[in-house]
């Protein structure tokens, strides 16, 4: 089964736009009981997330997941910060990566696969504000020739 696949819940849109992402790792997310079942039902907010590394450990962090309805007073704090689960060997990689060449960990995706959630974590480094724009005269030109060729 290839990264990021399964019923996906939530999409980062916007990361693209912001970064160019080098590499993609899927990790599992430490929740709670009323956490998931906002999950499943859509209600999670990637926009401003991020990842950070500490003691050898990864979190998430700015992910907001809207309270349960159905929960009562074990409701949990909507951007409280997350573990993230990943073998020690991959966090080390990401160490790695991340002090050196300025990269950022970005939420892309939240999925459910086998029954757990799981999201995708990119490694992105930040886009200068021309390149956005070079990006977007290029969508732009690629749609236009993309409508040339179906009028034929």
């Amino acid at each position: 089964m290839p990264k990021g696949s399964g019923k996906v819940l939530a999409q980062n849109r916007k990361a693209s736009h912001d970064y160019s992402i080098i590499d993609t790792i899927e990790a599992g997310i430490v929740l709670k009981g009323t956490e998931i079942k906002s999950i499943r039902a859509g209600r999670i907010n990637l926009k401003d997330g991020y990842a950070t590394i500490r003691n050898g450990e990864i979190f998430l962090q700015n992910v907001h997941i809207s309270p349960y309805e159905q929960g009562n007073v074990f409701n949990h704090d909507p951007v409280r910060t997350r573990k993230l689960l990943m073998h020690k060997k991959q966090i080390a990689r990401l160490v790695g990566e991340t002090k050196s060449s300025g990269y950022t960990l970005i939420p892309l995706k939240v999925y459910i696969k086998d029954g757990y959630a799981k999201v995708l974590i990119g490694l992105g480094k930040g886009k200068k504000k021309y390149d956005k724009r070079e990006d977007l005269k290029r969508k732009d030109q690629k749609r236009e020739i993309d409508r040339a060729m179906k009028a034929r």
